[in-house]
């Protein structure tokens, strides 16, 4: 029995994949559609159909004619690109009939090659006399753009195989002149390779090397430098994703505000201003399904959603003294003893205790801290709660769902709810809340240069991604 029945190779423009392609018809039974799924045309410019699917018909559905290319004689495929038809990539991708071919090229050689093809309008060459010549420009900011695209789409592609357990076969542009390697594709397809070999009328474009085509070669060379080939500026991220969490979102019930609270953060006291917002009548909407908010969003049209970021010392120490300091209603006795036993977290066994003065705290503190590096690290048994899960992570769950129209900063909330208010149609006559949480003082007259450094190497995300400063021990950050 075939292993599959279609096939497609990812690509992207100026990789060879027309060349690739011109190799896979040579193999017999192998039929290969060009870009079968372009917005622009079907298969090749000037073409009407694939397998009697017209362009039209393609738009209509594009799985007619994906099915009409699994179901014709011998193995049919296509080339695809990260701007094809988006709707027909998630049933490519999933489906294991499918053979994943991926041809890659090196970005700088692609880039110029593209930027010469523009500039000359030609786009394959099978007569080295009708070769035109141009030199392409170097923009450095163009070139980022077009890595950034080649990555996340290749970044996309093997995340799909690796959650579907799949392989592909991949091959580089330099391997296109490799009878070896077609061979072995030929063989990895369940085909023979044709027996005369490869040939092909294709010719090179562009042979000379990057310094004669490139005009401002120099400066090329120069801001290639500067590129971090490896990101090794990147902060490391072991901490798992987040969903959405909408029902614990909240919305008044007579007003176009919905609030997206992140644990840790001023919860209370925003809720509390909602409520007197809308006259202090009746309880905020809550307990949303993705149902119910969708509805409740059509049905408030020019609706506010907002959330708001907490410091991230001030949360950390929130969560530490909600959840593991406090041993009441609300807060977490088993991890509280993990945290005794294996993380050596020193907890008073009453935090009430006049001997757990602030010093005392202040390594225990010190303590917890550390183990958040650990746990966000995916280093502990212990799971990221959302109490002490990042802020970045916690706005990435939102946006799976719906993003937030403002990100507002603590400190900034005096000023900025009342112009929420404003904008979802109520009058702000209801003092805005200041903020802080009720731990806070003992915070401020422990702090130092220490406790900042251990919170910024547990999230050094949020400190970046939300351009948090030092923590102000006066009540600002």
């Amino acid at each position: 029995m075939a292993r599959f029945d279609s096939f497609v190779v990812f690509a992207e423009m100026r990789t060879g994949s027309n060349l690739l392609e011109d190799y896979l018809n040579q193999i017999e039974g192998i039929d290969c559609h060009g870009e079968a799924f372009n917005p622009n045309f079907i298969g090749y410019p000037n073409r009407s159909d694939i397998l009697g699917v017209t362009q039209a018909q393609r738009e209509d559905n594009p799985n007619k004619l994906l099915k009409a290319i699994q179901s014709q004689d011998g193995l049919g495929g296509f080339r695809y690109f990260h701007d094809h038809d988006p709707r027909i990539l998630p049933s490519i991708l999933t489906d294991q009939t499918c053979a994943k071919i991926i041809l890659t090229r090196n970005p700088v050689d692609s880039y110029i090659s593209l930027k010469i093809a523009r500039a000359t309008d030609q786009w394959k060459l099978t007569n080295v006399k009708k070769r035109k010549e141009a030199q392409a420009h170097f923009d450095l900011h163009e070139f980022e753009r077009h890595v950034g695209r080649t990555q996340q789409f290749q970044l996309e592609i093997m995340h799909a195989l690796q959650v579907t357990g799949q392989t592909a076969f991949y091959i580089g542009y330099d391997d296109l002149h490799d009878t070896d390697v077609l061979s072995g594709l030929a063989s990895w397809l369940g085909r023979e390779a044709p027996p005369e070999g490869f040939e092909t009328n294709l010719k090179p474009q562009n042979p000379q090397p990057l310094s004669e085509k490139v005009a401002n070669f120099d400066q090329m060379e120069v801001a290639l430098r500067g590129v971090d080939r490896f990101d090794l500026t990147r902060t490391p991220n072991f901490e798992p994703r987040r969903g959405p969490v909408v029902p614990s979102y909240k919305a008044c019930a007579d007003l176009r505000l919905l609030y997206m609270p992140i644990r840790s953060g001023p919860e209370a006291e925003i809720t509390q201003w909602m409520t007197e917002l809308q006259g202090g009548s009746g309880d905020l909407v809550s307990k949303f399904t993705q149902k119910t908010l969708r509805r409740w969003m059509q049905d408030n049209p020019g609706h506010q959603r907002f959330t708001v970021l907490r410091h991230p010392l001030v949360r950390a120490h929130a969560a530490f003294c909600d959840t593991i300091l406090s041993t009441g209603p609300g807060s977490f006795a088993q991890i509280r003893n993990q945290l005794i036993r294996f993380h050596n977290v020193d907890l008073p066994d009453d935090p009430t205790d006049p001997g757990y003065d602030d010093a005392a705290h202040k390594t225990a503190f010190e303590g917890f801290l550390r183990f958040l590096r650990a746990n966000l690290n995916g280093q502990t048994s212990i799971r990221v709660d959302a109490h002490w899960a990042s802020q970045v992570a916690c706005c990435q769950g939102m946006a799976e769902f719906c993003l937030p129209d403002r990100l507002i900063r603590e400190t900034d909330i005096a000023v900025a709810l009342p112009e929420l208010a404003e904008a979802a149609g109520a009058r702000p006559n209801v003092h805005a809340p200041i903020g802080g949480h009720a731990m806070q003082d003992r915070l401020f007259r422990m702090y130092s240069p220490k406790l900042e450094s251990l919170c910024r190497d547990a999230y050094p995300r949020d400190y970046m991604m939300f351009g948090f400063s030092n923590l102000d021990a006066t009540g600002s950050d």
